[in-house]
């Protein structure tokens, strides 16, 4: 099983517990239906600045990254079932402009839906 940014497995992501998802080297969101943030790996909040426990059980799009509830991610989620996608994006909230990749994640038989980010 590959733990690469571009080869990671939606259902292997779902099922590694929370210290393997910690140990990735790039951010790793997990929402559930209602974008609620569920999983927030150690990487991203080192990278973004934020403390694990505030972002837990918090509307990703309207309270975390507000810079991502536009058609190019947020709205993927609401439009598209399924998704395996590499989006080349620039961060902007809280920070200077940052250039990253993400990769949007979902499939109906999957427990949440995922956003990986490499900065």
């Amino acid at each position: 099983m590959s733990t690469a940014f571009e080869e990671i497995d939606l259902h292997a992501l779902a099922s590694m517990p929370l210290e393997q998802v910690d140990s990735l080297p790039f951010g790793v969101v997990g929402l559930d239906a209602a974008s609620m943030v569920v999983v927030y790996n150690e990487a991203e909040a080192r990278m973004a600045g934020l403390d694990r426990d505030s972002v837990i059980g918090v509307p990703f799009f309207d309270a975390v990254a507000q810079c991502m509830n536009n058609f190019m991610v947020a709205q993927r989620f609401e439009d598209e079932v399924e998704l395996d996608e590499i989006v080349p994006y620039v961060l902007t909230l809280r920070m200077r402009p940052t250039r990253a990749r993400l990769r949007l994640l979902a499939s109906p038989g999957a427990p949440l839906n995922y956003i990986l980010i490499e900065r």
